[in-house]
């Protein structure tokens, strides 16, 4: 009787899985999960070895300090593609696992760091509207449920609706970027440091515009983690001639 009550669980999960299935956003195939098990294995392979998770960025004209990187993968193929789902085709449920590889290898990369504060990159209230969501704060509540660190969901406010960045030029994304931020409100009292986090790294602007506004209310940043970076950043990086950790 117990076999056969055990069976008749096992076949319900079955079909309540089935059921549950919906076309993976990459290739249409039917999963229960974010992604199928094949889309999956093609971002996997977008990420960095250990050696390249992390770096060091500074402003072209060297007013601020130097931006530490930590990046979980190229941002190139299947990962573009997830982000792009992700962000533009309504797919908040990718969030949960790249924020959450992204804190596995920052907890393997970095497992001494000193205890950080988690900001969210945010998004212009309008087009959070648009959106519905930030995909910034919700890869960061799976990087802060992965390595325990506090959440500050309002640490950083945008203030200004600023053009989209890809369309620019590195020039044209600082000065979109000017002024657009601002210190928010923390829980308790502001955090001793902070990281960022956001889904791309491109040119450094974003990271760049946050961090300045942060340190004019003497918050002190270590640094900004993302789930990709460009080949841009990457190329720009090394004209510069600055190492990679």
């Amino acid at each position: 009787m117990k076999k056969l009550f055990r069976t008749g669980l096992n076949q319900g999960a079955t079909l309540l899985d089935w059921l549950l299935q919906k076309p993976c956003p990459l290739c249409d195939r039917l999963t229960a999960s974010a992604l199928c098990p094949d889309c999956w294995h093609q971002v996997d392979r977008c990420q960095v070895g250990c050696s390249a998770h992390f770096s060091l960025d500074c402003q072209p004209t060297g007013q601020l300090q130097e931006i530490s990187v930590f990046t979980w993968g190229n941002y190139g193929g299947a990962l573009k593609r997830t982000i792009a789902a992700l962000k533009y085709h309504n797919q908040p449920q990718l969030a949960r696992p790249l924020g959450d590889r992204l804190a596995q290898a920052w907890l393997k990369t970095l497992p001494n760091v000193e205890p950080l504060s988690i900001v969210p990159i945010p998004l212009h209230a309008e087009k959070q509207r648009q959106r519905g969501f930030n995909q910034a704060e919700r890869l960061a509540e799976a990087f802060c449920d992965r390595t325990g660190l506090p959440l500050q969901r309002e640490g950083l406010i945008r203030v200004r609706l600023t053009e989209a960045q890809f369309r620019l030029t590195s020039t044209a994304r600082e000065q979109n970027l000017s002024n657009a931020f601002r210190a928010g409100r923390f829980s308790r009292s502001a955090p001793s440091r902070v990281l960022l986090i956001d889904d791309i790294y491109t040119t450094g602007a974003t990271a760049r515009a946050a961090v300045q506004a942060l340190q004019q209310q003497q918050i002190s940043v270590w640094g900004i983690a993302v789930v990709a970076r460009s080949q841009i950043s990457a190329r720009s990086h090394d004209r510069a001639g600055r190492r990679i950790l």
